[in-house]
């Protein structure tokens, strides 16, 4: 499915071996896409272990997940505190890792370290209307888009990539959308318009 709108270089000095993307989303209404996942594979990955400058914290606050979407490397241990004066179970059936964390209450933390990449969808065994996501990446290049619905990945080599772009909206398998791409040196703009419900 080709799902990109325009495509054009930025206007910026030539980089040797890296470059920037600049990618709006937007839904089929053309309103932004917040949230959504932009995953980048390229052939080259910087040496040493991948990381990201947030925190890995899946929080339970306000009876829900805490952000609704997280991104972290594979190898990483995510904390679940519980900031609620209530008890939550979190537990994930997801292929990449299923666990349990059973009940625990406020000011109470859990963790688990996810080796295998992938989509994590959460859940709560009390509170069925909770529900969140740990995408579980083997590359630095990964990024949620913005409330505009805009997101830029910096140090990009480039060359011939592969991006997908997962929403939990977006009308696909999967909920995410795959398309090869040639990034230039001189950096990659597009706008992206999506099927979601």
């Amino acid at each position: 499915m080709k799902w990109f709108l325009f495509l054009a270089a930025l206007a910026m000095p030539a980089i040797v071996d890296a470059a920037t993307l600049t990618i709006g989303v937007r839904g089929a209404d053309g309103k932004p896409l917040d949230g959504a996942v932009l995953i980048v594979d390229a052939p080259v990955r910087p040496a040493g272990p991948i990381r990201f400058p947030w925190a890995y914290v899946m929080a339970q606050q306000g009876i829900s997940f805490r952000p609704h979407v997280l991104i972290v490397p594979v190898g990483a241990t995510v904390t679940f505190p519980n900031h609620d004066a209530i008890r939550h179970h979190v537990y994930s059936f997801s292929r990449p890792k299923t666990f349990e964390l059973k009940l625990y209450g406020r000011d109470e933390t859990r963790s688990v370290t996810f080796d295998k990449p992938g989509l994590i969808a959460l859940g709560c065994n009390i509170h069925d209307m909770m529900n969140g996501f740990i995408w579980v990446v083997d590359t630095p290049y990964a990024a949620q888009t913005d409330a505009g619905g805009m997101v830029v990945i910096n140090g990009v080599p480039a060359g011939a990539v592969t991006l997908r772009l997962w929403h939990p909206s977006i009308r696909a398998p999967g909920n995410i959308l795959t398309q090869a791409a040639t990034i230039p040196a001189a950096g990659f703009k597009t706008v992206l318009s999506v099927h979601a419900r």
